[in-house]
């Protein structure tokens, strides 16, 4: 489009965004107000009910008093005496503090203490009443404080009995002009919200009449030109894709080049003076080095160490022009020393510049395996190998045994039970639906098992739970779905409600543990009750696994050549010691199994 139609492009975006910010600021106004109010009225509703509920124990309490007094009349013993003064004290001043609290407002009780002035006339009225009964009261109180024997206290208690009544009629009519007045404001609160909804219509509605429906006409305007102006443009855009496929095809062989050399290798370009051009993701990740500008040094980079980074920067400028290839050893910002397997290959960028390519690879690990070698050579290194093929071998042939019985679960179960789900398929007579019917039936209970087949036959491989959501719900799934499959009663308890994500390597070998110990308990240990526990600390992940089975004596575990008890043990120690864990194994015939795991988290 031209610059003129772009100027008036612009001026239309400007006046809609305008128009759709004064709409919704509007609604958001009319909103917040409406929320204010309306909250407003619902704080004064929830005083209302708290005064009422005060107001209403007046009247109870004033009873208990009089009761609790009037029973001093009956009882001679000084002890009950006693006993009965100190709930008159405390009857007496809730009273009294409830009383003071609806005319002038307490914060502890929630009451405001913003009577009407028909409420306080009356509040006036029962004073005098109130004052009488809680002088009396008073009196009775401090009589039975100096003598708790004294019986001569028949003129205040006849006081108190004479008042009472007309309180309680006092008081009935405050707490009805109460009820009355949130009455009142119960019926204002929903005129109020029949407002406030109304004004809400009436405002979408001038919205719509006059920025929504203004708005459309222009947009479906805006849309036909675009429509035609789209049907050129595909036709430009065909014959411009011609031109461009070789194009994009270079572009993207180079890209893909560029990302795998980024994920796969430490890769770098350097200018020939030292100074980084490029540097790729695993060499920032590796030296925990982020940003550079145009005069930062490549040895900067790889070493903290001046003596090292002055041997890279020889290196770097002695074969600049014809290259080498060889190992290094940095030192990272960490103060780790790492090996590197590199090579400088000088290439050029453009006809007036030449630059450096960096491509290593960290060779540490295999550095530390070739030291580590020789050590075992040291110590008897080929009876270590070979007790470490038996363990290996070990493993292959228990992972050929659970692929045999897997494919011979989908051959044999699934397998059979697809085929005769297929011949009663085809098997079916719509004209008789009697027998329809009954084949339908019995199609039903045959998928139902296909399916409780296929869940039973992929059951042991790594759930969907493990990656997507952690350990905590794959072990939570694991138990779930062997109590569905056992019958053996089996529960999972997060003490400490652990839900940290580890290392994906840590979280499937801690799955396969816990499955190996929990399928110990259901095949060997007679167990009916199994239950898997998990808690944690700040550095330990503890998972117990207890069955109320038979038990064992671990002394006499049937030895294997390792030397360290059956296979299944032997994996679980495997793996626990491949995580850095611990696993300890307590047991005794006729007193169940505990396998307990501790998992470091830092």
């Amino acid at each position: 489009m031209t610059k003129n139609g772009n100027s008036l492009d612009q001026r239309t975006f400007d006046r809609l965004s305008r128009l759709y910010i004064i709409a919704l600021s509007t609604i958001a106004v009319s909103v917040i107000v409406s929320q204010i109010l309306i909250r407003k009225h619902l704080n004064n509703q929830q005083s209302d009910s708290t005064v009422i509920n005060v107001a209403g124990r007046q009247r109870m309490l004033s009873q208990k008093l009089t009761k609790e007094i009037v029973s001093l009349t009956r009882v001679e013993s000084v002890e009950e005496r006693i006993n009965i003064k100190e709930k008159i004290k405390q009857t007496l001043k809730l009273w009294e503090v409830s009383h003071l609290a609806l005319q002038r407002g307490n914060d502890s009780l929630g009451l405001p203490g913003n009577n009407s002035e028909i409420i306080s006339k009356k509040f006036n009225e029962l004073n005098p009443t109130f004052d009488t009964i809680h002088s009396a009261s008073k009196v009775i109180v401090d009589e039975l404080e100096q003598n708790p024997s004294i019986t001569n206290l028949e003129l205040p208690i006849e006081t108190v009995r004479t008042y009472e009544g007309d309180f309680l009629i006092k008081m009935d009519q405050i707490v009805n002009l109460y009820d009355l007045e949130a009455n009142k404001k119960v019926s204002k609160l929903q005129s109020l919200e029949m407002l406030l909804m109304i004004l809400t219509l009436l405002i979408l509605l001038a919205e719509f009449l006059f920025i929504f429906w203004p708005t459309a006409k222009s947009v479906r305007t805006t849309l036909t030109e675009l429509l035609v102006a789209e049907k050129k443009a595909k036709q430009m855009a065909i014959e411009a894709d011609k031109l461009s496929v070789s194009k994009e095809k270079s572009i993207k062989e180079l890209r893909a080049l560029s990302h795998a050399m980024d994920e796969t290798l430490l890769f770098a370009r350097i200018r020939s003076n030292g100074t980084i051009v490029h540097l790729g993701k695993k060499f920032s990740q590796l030296f925990k080095f982020s940003g550079f500008g145009r005069s930062t040094n490549f040895s900067k980079i790889l070493s903290i160490n001046e003596n090292e980074q002055l041997y890279i920067e020889n290196l770097i400028d002695k074969h600049r022009k014809t290259g080498w290839q060889g190992e290094i050893r940095p030192t990272t910002k960490g103060n780790e020393e790492v090996w590197l397997e590199m090579s400088i290959i000088p290439f050029n960028a453009a006809e007036d510049k030449s630059e450096l390519l960096i491509i290593a690879s960290e060779i540490t690990k295999r550095k530390a395996a070739q030291i580590e070698i020789e050590r075992l050579t040291k110590e008897s290194f080929e009876e270590k190998m070979n007790q470490q093929k038996v363990i290996s071998s070990q493993i292959i042939e228990s992972q050929e045994k659970e692929q045999n019985r897997i494919a011979k679960d989908v051959h044999d179960g699934i397998g059979q039970m697809l085929t005769g789900l297929k011949y009663n398929l085809e098997s079916i007579d719509t004209s008789d639906m009697e027998k329809t019917a009954s084949k339908i039936e019995h199609l039903k209970e045959l998928t139902a098992n296909i399916i409780k087949g296929v869940r039973t036959a992929t059951f042991n491989l790594t759930p969907p739970e493990l990656s997507d959501h952690g350990i905590v719900p794959a072990l939570t799934k694991l138990v779930q779905e062997l109590d569905k499959l056992t019958g053996k009663h089996i529960v999972l308890f997060n003490k400490t409600d652990f839900n940290q994500r580890l290392d994906s390597l840590i979280e499937i070998n801690i799955y396969r543990i816990v499955q190996e110990a929990v399928n110990n308990a259901i095949k060997y240990a007679d167990s009916s009750h199994i239950l898997v526990s998990i808690s944690h600390s700040e550095n330990i992940l503890s998972i117990v696994i207890d069955d109320n089975g038979k038990g064992f004596n671990p002394n006499k575990v049937e030895k294997t050549k390792n030397g360290d008890g059956g296979m299944g043990l032997t994996f679980m120690r495997e793996r626990i010691k491949f995580i850095d864990g611990r696993l300890f194994l307590n047991s005794e015939e006729g007193r169940g199994t505990r396998v307990t795991l501790n998992i470091p988290l830092t």
